[in-house]
């Protein structure tokens, strides 16, 4: 949302509002990238049928799922940042 499409409200408010708004669309990309980790290992790991405990290689591919997951993310991150940085 743009500045320009809230002509009621002063400048200082307008960008108090374009922040809250940046900051709650950072919120809805991190649930989602959570929402997809969750889907993606659980998928990936859990092949019996669901009870109380998770099986010892369940419980160690969960951990990798999420281990290279948050590799990536880190990496892909660290690569924007770079590239942001070069331009």
């Amino acid at each position: 949302m743009s500045a320009a499409g809230i002509p009621q409200l002063d400048d200082a408010s307008k960008r108090e509002l374009e922040g809250f708004l940046e900051q709650e669309q950072a919120k809805a990309k991190l649930q989602a990238s959570i929402h997809e980790l969750t889907n993606t290992c659980w998928n990936t790991c859990i092949t019996g049928s669901i009870s109380s405990k998770f099986s010892k290689s369940e419980a160690q591919c969960l951990e990798n799922c999420v281990d290279r997951f948050l590799d990536s993310s880190l990496f892909i991150v660290k690569q924007i940042e770079s590239q942001k940085q070069q331009l």
